[in-house]
């Protein structure tokens, strides 16, 4: 009875164990996702943090709005500005960017400089850069050598034209006038000078605006320093006969002329009546030779790839002169933006043929030439400005 009776007990507890383990298995998959439910993604709260307000998008989109090279065009005038800013050469669009406040210069004056007055000029009367002054070359030298003038009235004429030696002085003109203008204010002692390459040609060509009529300068009255400041800059013509008797071969004088100039066959100039060089002259090339097409300068590495090719060695003290000194400033301060330093014989080929006793060279060494006492040569030779 009692077996029976537990046996009984054992099958009730062992059917009410599986019924439980079936009901919970129903249980357990009731609440069990199906597999595409648990792929759906929650709101990503990164979308959320980055998503822009209203403002922040328009702001965003400006900037996004620029051309992608406005900025590296920007850092480019940038660079290239603070480059310029210790040059004397400089190009047009850094004269334009100092006009338009692009480049902070407190104190500047823009001069068209050329031979005589502003009706002289060529081209000053009817366009020139905005708000410059004429510059008469007159000013800075004089005849009958047309050596420069005394400091002080180099002085005095630069501060007539409102310069003084903190004022950058910015210079243009048709020929290599402005080259010497820029030459005597740095022998004087203006600190910051610029000749604009190109001139007013390449100006015009970038579509600059322009003005007509005359613009009048300030005048101020003390130049703010001691001068001359670089009076080494220049040799006097009893240094340049030392230099020639003593047969100074460390020493190099470079003629920036014609060849038909440097060959004795005629002087370039309607004043001066005799034709020939220094003895043992170097020939540095004409004015013209140092421009391009587009009236701007040949590079410095053209420029020494030619006056080497002439002899020239650049290692060594070299002076430069011409007739009466002006296209001796091109390649001067051509070299002096390059670290180097070089001196003008401002007498030059003038000064020079008023000495009968001198020698003089006439015909290319290379090719033999000859020297010949100054007072045997033609006074017949008179031919060019």
């Amino acid at each position: 009875m009692l077996n029976k009776n537990y046996k009984k007990v054992i099958l009730a507890l062992t059917i009410g164990l599986v019924s439980l383990n079936i009901t919970a298995c129903n249980n357990e998959e009731a609440k069990a996702p199906t597999e595409e439910v648990q792929t759906v993604e929650e709101p990503s709260t990164e979308v959320a943090e980055t998503t822009p307000t209203t403002e922040e998008a328009e702001t965003t989109e400006t900037e996004d709005s620029k051309p992608a090279d406005e900025d590296a065009e920007t850092e480019e005038t940038a660079t290239t500005n603070q480059e310029l800013t210790d040059k004397v050469i400089v190009d047009v669009d850094y004269v334009k960017d100092i006009i338009d406040g692009n480049v902070a210069v407190d104190d500047y004056v823009i001069a068209e400089v050329s031979w005589g007055d502003s009706e002289a000029s060529p081209s000053y009367l009817t366009s020139h850069l905005p708000g410059a002054i004429h510059i008469n070359t007159d000013d800075f030298e004089e005849g009958p050598v047309w050596n420069f003038k005394s400091d002080d009235e180099i002085v005095d004429s630069l501060l007539k034209y409102g310069v003084d030696n903190d004022t950058t002085l910015i210079v243009y003109g048709p020929d290599s006038g402005a080259a010497r203008v820029a030459l005597a204010a740095m022998m004087e002692g203006v600190e910051n000078i610029k000749l604009m390459d190109g001139g007013l040609t390449v100006w015009e060509a970038k579509g600059y605006d322009t003005e007509d009529g005359e613009v009048a300068p300030v005048a101020k009255t003390d130049f703010g320093r001691e001068y001359p400041a670089r009076p080494e800059l220049i040799v006097s013509l009893d240094e340049a006969i030392a230099d020639i008797e003593n047969e100074d071969d460390d020493k190099q004088y470079i003629a920036t002329d014609t060849y038909d100039e440097y060959t004795g066959k005629i002087s370039g100039y309607s004043y001066i009546p005799k034709a020939g060089e220094l003895p043992g002259a170097l020939w540095g090339h004409d004015e013209a030779d140092y421009k391009n097409e587009d009236g701007t300068y040949i590079s410095y590495e053209d420029m020494v790839a030619m006056l080497e090719g002439e002899g020239v060695d650049i290692t060594k003290p070299m002076i430069f002169y011409c007739g009466t000194g002006w296209r001796a400033a091109l390649p001067m301060l051509r070299f002096y933006d390059n670290g180097i330093e070089t001196k003008l014989f401002d007498g030059g080929w003038n000064e020079w043929q008023m000495h009968d006793e001198l020698l003089a060279q006439v015909g290319d060494p290379r090719e033999g030439s000859e020297l010949i006492p100054v007072g045997d040569l033609s006074n017949e030779k008179a031919q060019g400005y």
